[in-house]
């Protein structure tokens, strides 16, 4: 059987990749065909994303595989971080380049909010989780801020959607990335009028919502002759990376699982097929967002590697260049137990000195401070571990649902270390991979899309059989049990 071919381009917050996923003998394999640097660009006192750079490689990396390498692929598709946007004017003009979600100008406006629309209506409306990037919040800051771009603009793209237009011509928000903005109505099924009208935000610059496997159009006549390409199709998959990371998880039917997908972010959660919604969800601050197969993602954002990455990059700076396995390996020869942070302390929000922060949160918190490289990242990894026996517990209090095991998808999968310590500290089955989970994701919806595969459960088997997967059994459970209890009380002391 002849194969078939698909093009996967993942934008992540550290960097972006076009991969070239074949389909054939009843296996996917993925090909990374070109790899780019990606990254907040600060100019003045913001920060802001690189959009024309990106287009750049995204180019770049489908001449490789359509002039370069003459394939015709079946199709191609776009995902990326959520919450972010790019404002188009008159002539489909970009107003501007797309802030970076971790720029300053939403600081305090979660509370400004909050005095316009109580935090409960707000969540009653839209059902997610409350981080100060969400794009409610962005916006609010360009409203509050007298920004001018809110008269003129007359479209509002997320990121994928602002490439996808580039590419094709079409003006669409794709369901999963829409579904973080905090501007979306899940129950309803559709943007939510009530926070445009509270927050004075241009309700008519908001475009149609279109489903993950939606055939947008070929790319556009420029664009093919461009990068030598006959008639390519281009299908949004689910274009919140998390969204394409779910859809690939291994899962076998009738397991009881939830999903971590690790990286920059931890999301854990568990797929459901209603949004909930209730004095509990909004109590742990849980979100739902938009999954494949009329699903829902119930989940929560944890900061992640993030911390690890940042302490990596501060290190570097003072020109002591230390690899993620050797610091791995360090973490796991110090001593245990030590220090603790909270991930997602807002003072780890930003770029900047990680091991100052985390020294300092230990200094607030009335702990010894960790020094040097090894302490530092096994307070990390331990925090994190710990921070996911927490959400665990709040997400089968949410939903009445027991775990059993723990699907570990993205490049944290690759930390053996903090593996370990979430089967410890959870006491389940941890079971990782595929390491390119959401390009995997991309290119089976694609692949649902176009008649190649049938439904989700015959995509989710294909990836089963197509990548090595690791289990992690806890086998230190019982030592975990007096530091996550601890843990836990101190993430709820006032």
């Amino acid at each position: 059987m002849p194969a078939t071919h698909f093009v996967a381009i993942d934008l992540g917050a550290e960097s972006g990749r076009t991969i070239l996923g074949r389909i054939q003998d009843s296996r996917l394999q993925l090909e990374v065909v070109n790899r780019f640097a990606n990254g907040p660009v600060r100019v003045c006192d913001s920060l802001h994303w690189d959009v024309l750079r990106l287009f750049s490689e995204i180019k770049a990396g489908l001449a490789a595989i359509v002039r370069d390498r003459k394939l015709a692929p079946a199709g191609v598709g776009i995902d990326t971080w959520g919450v972010d946007f790019g404002l188009l004017g008159r002539g489909d003009v970009l107003l501007g380049n797309p802030y970076h979600y971790r720029d300053a100008r939403t600081n305090g406006m979660m509370e400004k909010a909050f005095a316009r629309m109580p935090r409960e209506k707000i969540f009653e409306l839209t059902g997610l989780q409350f981080m100060q990037l969400n794009s409610l919040f962005q916006l609010l800051a360009m409203r509050l801020g007298r920004s001018p771009l809110l008269d003129i603009a007359e479209t509002f793209l997320t990121m994928p959607d602002l490439f996808n237009f580039w590419l094709t011509g079409r003006k669409v928000c794709e369901f999963s990335n829409a579904t973080t903005t905090q501007l979306y109505n899940p129950r309803a099924g559709g943007w939510a009028r009530p926070l445009f009208e509270t927050f004075e935000l241009p309700f008519a610059m908001m475009p149609e919502i279109v489903p993950p496997g939606t055939v947008l159009g070929e790319l556009r006549p420029a664009i093919a002759e461009e990068i030598g390409a006959g008639k390519v199709p281009v299908i949004a998959p689910a274009c919140h990376d998390t969204g394409s990371a779910v859809a690939a998880v291994p899962a076998e039917t009738g397991t009881s699982w939830a999903f971590l997908s690790s990286g920059t972010w931890s999301l854990m959660g568990m797929e459901v097929t209603q949004p909930i919604i209730d004095a509990r969800s909004l109590r742990y601050n849980f979100t739902n967002e938009g999954g494949v197969a009329g699903t829902f993602r119930f989940l929560k954002n944890i900061m992640g590697l993030w911390l690890v990455q940042e302490c990596r990059r501060t290190w570097e700076r003072a020109g002591k260049s230390y690899g993620y396995d050797q610091l791995s390996e360090m973490a796991a020869n110090s001593k245990p137990f030590e220090h603790w942070v909270d991930p997602d302390d807002a003072s780890f929000l930003a770029p900047g000195d990680m091991p100052a922060r985390i020294a300092d949160f230990c200094r607030r918190t009335g702990q010894t401070v960790p020094t040097g490289p090894g302490p530092v990242i096994r307070c990390c990894l331990e925090s994190l571990a710990m921070k996911y026996r927490y959400v665990l517990e709040c997400l089968e209090e949410c939903t009445g649902c027991k775990v059993d095991v723990i699907h570990v998808v993205g490049g944290g999968s690759q930390n053996k270390v903090l593996c370990q310590m979430t089967a410890d500290a959870t006491g389940r089955r941890v079971v990782t991979g595929p390491v390119e989970a959401t390009a995997a994701g991309n290119v089976i919806v694609q692949a649902i899309a176009t008649g190649v595969l049938k439904d989700i459960r015959e995509a989710r088997d294909l990836v089963r059989r197509s990548f090595e997967l690791k289990t992690y059994e806890p086998r230190d459970a019982a030592s975990w049990a007096g530091p996550c209890e601890q843990f836990r009380k101190n993430l709820q002391a006032p």
